[in-house]
């Protein structure tokens, strides 16, 4: 598989809304960013592709899933990288708010695997949704 069929291949299953499906597309060993805090639990790194399931599962536990609306403007790919530019739109489920905001998602792929995946979006955006 190339690496556009990875990158392609994982936001198809991520948009299926199965965790485990997706943790199939990463590496025994990764290398995971979602920036943010203490407070927002899915946020952090990961370093083991059997945790993107939970990643997954905490965050979907924490917004309204049926209200998500994710724009990909671009799929850029160079060799083994790859770079999703696009906006995402949640709904936080503990206060009702939503955030909106532009984002950009870095891949890396060896063989038919992912071996690292950094989201790059407003953190501060997600913190003021999930503000009391």
């Amino acid at each position: 598989m190339t690496t556009r069929d990875v990158v392609e291949k994982f936001f198809g299953l991520l948009a299926s809304g199965e965790p485990n499906k997706v943790a199939e597309v990463f590496a025994d060993d990764i290398d995971w960013y979602v920036p943010g805090s203490a407070s927002l639990p899915w946020t952090g790194p990961r370093t083991k592709g059997s945790e993107v399931a939970d990643y997954l599962r905490t965050l979907g536990a924490n917004i309204v899933p049926e209200k998500n609306i994710d724009d990909v403007e671009a799929l850029l790919v160079q060799g083994d990288h790859a770079v999703m530019l696009g906006r995402f739109t949640r709904v936080a489920k503990s206060t009702g708010r939503t955030f909106d905001m532009p984002i950009a998602m870095h891949l890396q792929v060896a063989g038919d695997k992912i071996v690292k995946m950094y989201l790059y979006e407003d953190t501060l955006k997600v913190s003021e949704a999930y503000a009391e």
